[in-house]
């Protein structure tokens, strides 16, 4: 049985921009991996009358209900209530969950003195399943009335995303009539629409797998999922959809299940026992910042140089006087010479480097956009030139994303111009 969720956020403090949804889109991802279709995302604030307006509106068009938020023990945490109200349930009192909040706060919070209207939060509606809280005082909970699921989540990202990972994805699982897969492929070097226009007629007549396109800052995904009986003959069933689109995409495909390109870049150089060093200008350091996010990246990643005028490259990097004089700082042989410097300078194997015009302004007569991404291994070096658009941010990630990739290409044996 297909399934249609509809999620329910409370808090003014969405409605006001004073903090992000990313509790739905976090829940939204986890859903469509399970096959379950969300047609409608809800914020509505600490209001009782409009929150129980917008749970009348999901009843008729759902049959799974999630909210995020209050459930938490002040006056304006108001969902239980708001939930019970509308299903025609009392809530009761909840020993058990009391119980694990005392602890919390014995355990957690030594130095604090639980107030009585943290018991508030145990306050649950009568027959539901209870979703323990191990990362928070506020249980979540659960129950099916009207036809409808309902599923209520502490609001806090962190306390949220561990629920839906560790209580709502397994009782989702249950629910099912079969097992769910999907496969991620990234892809990079192609835009959303070029990938779509390709795929448009083969999405359209799949029914099981499906395919689905995504565009991400730079980059694009290719989401196949299928459903069968059991784990194994979903994989089987998504193997031959991979292989086809590996045909189609050849090297534009950086990976499968993998979160990034400096996931790939790093993993590649472990691999190969190799080191990395960036000379990065117009990106700022950028590069270097999301080699470092990456766990363990001392064992790969040996520094960077942010080059930001002609005097750092000159006299960090060694960048000619004479190439600065003639080409400029945005400029192919300023590319290599900075991408050698890196090497050189920081003793990788492998030196990249990311010179251009970010805007908002042109500069040195060169059009805002125009980035020259260089490469250095040994004796050799390879510069790419790319027209990155007009936006500061994009051209600035655009340019690292370019970096990455040629460091990819350059380990795995494909062209790197």
């Amino acid at each position: 049985m297909s399934h249609t969720a509809e999620l329910i956020a409370v808090g003014t403090e969405l409605l006001l921009g004073n903090i992000c949804n990313t509790d739905a889109q976090m829940i939204s991802q986890a859903l469509s991996q399970l096959g379950i279709n969300v047609f409608y995302h809800t914020v509505v604030g600490d209001n009782p009358e409009r929150a129980k307006a917008a749970v009348e509106i999901a009843k008729k068009r759902a049959d799974i209900i999630i909210t995020t938020g209050g459930l938490g023990p002040t006056c304006d945490d108001l969902t239980k209530q708001v939930l019970a109200e509308s299903f025609g349930k009392q809530l009761v009192f909840h020993e058990e969950s009391a119980q694990r909040i005392r602890s919390y706060f014995e355990t957690y919070l030594p130095h604090r003195t639980m107030t009585e209207n943290n018991l508030q939060q145990a306050m649950l509606p009568e027959g539901c399943t209870v979703l323990d809280n191990d990362w928070g005082t506020a249980p979540g909970c659960t129950f099916v009335s009207d036809g409808v699921r309902v599923i209520m989540l502490p609001g806090p990202p962190r306390e949220c995303r561990a629920m839906v990972e560790h209580r709502v994805i397994p009782l989702l699982k249950s629910l099912s009539d079969g097992v769910i897969c999907s496969r991620t492929l990234k892809l990079f070097g192609i835009g959303e629409s070029n990938m779509e226009s390709q795929l448009h007629e083969q999405m359209l007549a799949m029914q099981n797998p499906t395919l689905a396109p995504y565009a991400k800052e730079g980059e694009c995904e290719l989401r196949i999922t299928a459903k069968a009986s059991t784990e194994e003959e979903a994989q089987s069933m998504l193997d031959p959809v991979e292989q086809q689109l590996r045909q189609q995409f050849g090297d534009l495909i950086y990976g499968v299940d993998i979160p990034n390109l400096e996931t790939c870049v790093s993993q590649l150089l472990r691999e190969q026992g190799l080191t990395l060093g960036t000379a990065e200008s117009c990106t700022g350091g950028l590069a270097a910042k999301r080699m470092t996010d990456l766990p363990g990246a001392s064992q790969v990643f040996k520094g960077g140089v942010v080059c930001y005028t002609n005097e750092v490259k000159h006299s960090v990097l060694g960048v000619r006087q004479e190439t600065l004089d003639q080409y400029g700082a945005v400029s192919r042989e300023t590319a290599a010479e900075l991408a050698r410097g890196a090497c050189r300078v920081l003793g990788s194997d492998v030196g990249i480097s990311m010179t251009g015009v970010a805007g908002p302004d042109p500069d040195e007569g060169k059009p805002v956009g125009l980035v020259y991404c260089g490469i250095a291994r040994g004796d050799q070096v390879w510069v790419k030139e790319t027209r990155l658009g007009q936006a500061r941010d994009r051209i600035r990630n655009s340019a690292v994303l370019t970096a990455f990739d040629l460091v990819r290409r350059l380990l795995t044996g494909l062209p790197v111009e």
